[in-house]
């Protein structure tokens, strides 16, 4: 029998409290599609799909001919499936997760150390920071997806600071009017003027922010009540996340970062020491393998407020730039390239037109998860033997420099997205 090198998995669906309920929740849409029998509880959250290697999430292998259960063991024992410069380069580990997310509420304002702050913050704290690897991400929108991404232009927190008399207080005259003066200055001197305002938040007793945030919390209710305006101080997201998490220190960090609307098929990119969240809607992520997160609000969980003052980037920026534009490839015009400046993952979106009826997933250098976000095919490949039925929610692992053939069964083209390591 020939080596079985492309097959389909069955993957795990994570039910954080934040994700979104039952049918409402793209990842659960995804998992009834692919699986008949699979029974979605209407009251249950469906937060994350994990399409990868990781020991808490392994993928579960669809194919009884492979002995290997899982896709863990699987590329564990065939660590050739990855690609020759991708099992150097990562040690014979499959070097992304996949995922699917799925947010009703706001996930924690978090940032993800570098390689090097990583291996130190691991060999220190290793209960709270359990590996010495990076974590970068993107987001990929599926519905319309909103997000908080690094830091705002510094005049537009000088405005709130000037609009918001409760987010003064909690910063300081002091450190409020540096950031003004420093709106003239150098970049660095805007950084170093950020830096303090953030940290000034951050280390606030709690009685103080909670006081603070009570009083602001109250003026803007009564200022909804009466039609009045709030956007000049973010009301309608201030009043979101503090229904959500009451008295969190996170509730003010919505006057410091940007807030990023996505429509489907933008992205965004979170690189190393960007302070960001989501807030609301589904979207595709990849991400590199690592569980380290810094937290600084919207959480009942751990905050290192010292380790995340220290590591952010306090470059001021406009939303608009931390949209990542996916570039269309030349050898195939039905794909689209999300390739972020990292070399642990890229992610292609493969648009297939209701005209074509054949069409190949070319072969590339390095082992690559398929999703099926819509329409319907039969896959074949030399790497597969029998046939496989693709439809919304398939996922297909495919090894290097394996290619696969779809037979589009479906009336409006397909819609799929393809995570890879392109060295």
């Amino acid at each position: 029998m020939a080596e079985l090198r492309v097959f389909p998995l069955s993957c795990v669906v994570q039910k954080y409290a934040w994700g979104k309920i039952g049918p409402d929740s793209e990842v659960a849409k995804l998992l009834a599609s692919s699986d008949p029998l699979a029974q979605i509880d209407p009251d249950k959250p469906y937060a994350e799909l994990w399409m990868g290697t990781h020991p808490r999430g392994d993928a579960v292998i669809l194919d009884n001919r492979i002995p290997q259960k899982t896709l863990g063991q699987w590329i564990a024992d065939n660590p050739g499936c990855l690609g020759s410069k991708v099992k150097e380069t990562f040690q014979g580990q499959l070097p992304f997760l996949f995922k699917v997310l799925s947010v009703n509420t706001a996930l924690s304002i978090q940032a993800h150390p570098n390689k090097e702050l990583a291996g130190k913050l691991h060999a220190q704290f290793p209960e709270h920071y359990p590996d010495a690897n990076h974590k970068p991400e993107m987001a990929i929108a599926l519905t319309s997806f909103q997000g908080m991404c690094g830091f705002r232009p510094v005049e537009e927190i000088v405005a709130f600071l000037q609009k918001v008399p409760e987010f003064r207080a909690l910063i300081g005259n002091v450190a409020a009017e540096q950031l003004e003066r420093s709106v003239c200055n150098d970049p660095r001197g805007v950084s170093a003027a950020l830096r303090v305002c953030f940290t000034r938040m951050m280390k606030s007793e709690k009685k103080v922010f909670v006081d603070q945030l009570n009083m602001l919390v109250k003026r803007i209710s009564q200022e909804v009540a009466a039609g009045k305006d709030t956007s000049g101080s973010s009301g309608k997201l201030l009043l979101q996340l503090h229904s959500q998490f009451p008295g969190d220190i996170g509730c003010f960090a919505i006057y410091f970062l940007n807030l990023v609307m996505l429509q489907p098929g933008e992205s965004m990119f979170l690189g190393a020491n960007e302070p960001h969240a989501y807030l609301y809607g589904d979207c595709i992520e990849c991400m590199a393998c690592s569980d380290n997160t810094v937290r600084a609000g919207l959480t009942p969980k751990f905050i290192d407020v010292l380790t995340l003052c220290e590591m952010l980037n306090y470059t001021p920026a406009p939303s608009s730039s931390k949209v990542f534009a996916p570039t269309q490839s030349r050898l195939d015009p039905c794909v689209y390239l999300y390739d972020p400046p990292v070399p642990d993952f890229t992610v292609m979106k493969i648009e297939i037109p209701s005209s074509i009826k054949l069409y190949l997933i070319s072969a590339i250098d390095s082992a690559s998860i398929l999703l099926v976000i819509q329409g319907t095919a039969v896959g074949t490949s030399t790497a597969a033997i029998s046939e496989m039925t693709l439809r919304r929610g398939s996922v297909l692992f495919i090894s290097a420099n394996e290619s696969v053939s779809l037979h589009l069964s479906s009336l409006d083209g397909m819609l799929l997205f393809r995570a890879c390591c392109l060295l």
